[in-house]
């Protein structure tokens, strides 16, 4: 079983009146992809800040790669990278000048540094793009590029927070290409995300809202847990009868309608049960699909419950 490089227990931080962080608790493995997913506002900054040692938790207890996030907070430092929102780079420096600089300051000079930085732009595909400014990136590049200068130094560890913030979907998506190999080279990756959609790539999340983690699981886990349920959805030339049908079987859980289009919720175990009360009463079914479960719907339905 791989080591927890981060455990954290019934932390808070609170700002005068205000609990940013409200007594969370998980732990993180090695190599894991770790999710912090919730709507801004909810504490994912404010956690991932404190778990870099740069802002001091108010009660709870935590360490990350092995250190103590109250006394040993330099040390975590060393054993880090760090991305935040706003990519801290220098605009008026080119890449490989913010590559040297970022190196320069995590040690690295030489041949050490040119084979490093080398291969990570090889893997970001930044290698052309060596003496170009970057004000003159595009968003996804600098993005990349951020990524890169927290990572030279080969940390067990990597905070990145909203990293794909204000990017396209193919800037997204080659990034997460590189979040992968990270893991496969067993670097813990901590990412935060107000972006459903992308959370399903992660290998474990927590759900935070107003400061509460409400779930934690693999994403899998989080549908099976929250929704037990599944959407049907079909056209059919006689809706009126199908209603009176969906109406009266007891595992019809809701049900809507639109013009020739019915959408059916059931839990997962009777879905085949009601396929086959619709067709033993001869109502057609046409462009008849089950509707996939997404994140988004774990999330609203338990906003919904609390």
């Amino acid at each position: 079983m791989k080591p927890y490089t981060i455990e954290v227990k019934e932390l808070v931080k609170q700002f005068d009146s205000f609990v940013a962080v409200d007594h969370i608790s998980f732990k993180v493995k090695q190599g894991e992809i770790f999710g912090f997913l919730g709507p801004n506002g909810a504490g994912k900054s404010t956690t991932i800040r404190i778990l870099c040692g740069l802002l001091q938790p108010t009660a709870g207890k935590g360490k990350v790669a092995g250190y103590d996030i109250y006394t040993e907070t330099e040390k975590i430092k060393q054993h880090i990278g760090y991305m935040s929102q706003r990519f801290s780079l220098y605009p008026d420096l080119t890449v490989w000048e913010n590559i040297r600089f970022y190196g320069g300051i995590y040690g690295l000079n030489g041949k050490a540094l040119e084979e490093r930085g080398e291969k990570l732009l090889t893997q970001a595909e930044l290698e052309k793009r060596c003496d170009t400014l970057v004000a003159h990136l595009p968003r996804g590049f600098k993005q990349r590029l951020a990524l890169i200068c927290a990572i030279l130094h080969r940390p067990s560890i990597v905070f990145l927070d909203e990293p794909t913030s204000g990017v396209d979907p193919y800037a997204r998506r080659r990034f997460w290409d590189i979040i992968y190999q990270l893991a496969a080279e067993g670097i813990t990756v901590f990412v935060t995300t107000h972006y459903m959609d992308e959370a399903e790539f992660c290998d474990r999340l927590a759900l935070i809202h107003q400061g509460k983690i409400i779930t934690q699981g693999s994403p899998q886990e989080l549908k099976d847990k929250h929704l037990p349920y599944q959407d049907l959805e079909f056209q059919t030339s006689q809706p009126e009868a199908a209603l009176t049908i969906l109406k009266q079987l007891p595992y019809s859980l809701k049900i809507s309608s639109r013009e020739n289009f019915i959408r059916v919720s059931v839990k997962k175990e009777d879905k085949e049960k009601l396929i086959s009360a619709l067709k033993r009463q001869e109502i057609p079914l046409n462009s008849l699909h089950w509707v996939t479960t997404s994140l988004e719907d774990v999330f609203v339905s338990l906003i919904k419950q609390t």
